[in-house]
């Protein structure tokens, strides 16, 4: 994928090595694919990652963890 992606945290895992960190194009339509940071295999459409985050539930912990790793990538856009 090129420069022109950013990263964010799943709470689903990657089906091929279970790494929760992803990647998207920063268009984010609804059917742009979702990468696997590590692997880079492909594991849905962007549409369909939204959907896993919301619905999926999460113990308080991953929710912090999600809520830092995603909020952060967004500050870090807003600077540019």
């Amino acid at each position: 994928m090129s420069d022109f992606s950013e990263e964010f945290r799943m709470p689903k895992g990657c089906p091929n090595c279970g790494n929760h960190m992803m990647k998207v194009s920063q268009a984010k339509s609804p059917d742009d694919h979702v990468y696997c940071t590590s692997c880079n295999t492909e594991v849905c459409a962007w549409e369909e990652a939204e959907r896993i985050m919301a619905e999926t539930p999460r113990s308080e912990s991953e929710q912090l963890i999600e809520d830092v790793m995603n909020n952060k990538k967004s500050s870090e856009d807003d600077d540019r």
